[in-house]
């Protein structure tokens, strides 16, 4: 990271990095702390170092605490799982920084669900092992290389009884990003929350 910086003069970071499955993230907590919070020090370290003072980070709406209503950002935080309290510390570090520093602009991307990939077919999700996300999950299933897919959960009250979820699809994910980079770079300093979604839950894809 330090040679990436000193190689070429940055106007804005977008941070995407970092572990983000659930799962592994209650089995491997210090991993995940160490490796989510640690690489978002170091980033941040090395922008104020040389002189790069703007950020979108991609953040997660796992910061919010379990809501059956439509979540908007005054809603209240709490998280559940490791992976979401690194998501929460990383909010509240770059906030606080950005409170002390007078040059630091960042925006902060909640969201939930990505899925879908590029058009082009070139650019999506395979994993080799047991994939994480349930869109890649889904793909495994219907082309024969897993069995069949668990639902877990079928007594909410919705069309087929699983619970409603939010997806927002890659592409608008990706626009999303791109116009929080334009706004952060319009900006004098601060720090901003921005929930991304489709607005639309779904009981299933």
């Amino acid at each position: 990271m330090e040679k990436l910086f000193t190689e070429q003069k940055f106007d804005a970071v977008i941070h995407f990095a970092g572990l983000k499955a659930v799962g592994e993230s209650v089995a491997k907590p210090l991993f995940y702390y160490e490796n989510n919070i640690k690489g978002t020090l170091n980033i941040l370290k090395s922008m104020i170092k040389h002189g790069c003072n703007a950020m979108v980070f991609s953040s997660s709406a796992t910061v919010y605490k379990p809501c059956e209503e439509p979540i908007d950002e005054e809603k209240p935080l709490g998280c559940t799982n490791p992976y979401g309290w690194t998501k929460f510390m990383i909010e509240q570090i770059l906030m606080d920084t950005a409170k002390a520093n007078s040059q630091l602009k960042i925006e902060l991307l909640r969201y939930f669900n990505p899925v879908g990939a590029h058009p082009s077919g070139r650019i999506g999700e395979s994993p080799n092992a047991i994939p994480n996300n349930l869109m890649p999950f889904i793909q495994q299933v219907a082309v024969g290389r897993r069995e069949a897919l668990t639902v877990f959960g079928d007594k909410y009250n919705t069309a087929d009884g699983t619970g409603v979820r939010d997806y927002i699809h890659v592409d608008d994910l990706a626009e999303g990003h791109i116009c929080a980079l334009k706004d952060v770079l319009k900006k004098e300093t601060g720090c901003s929350v921005h929930n991304l979604g489709s607005e639309i839950g779904r009981a299933h894809v």
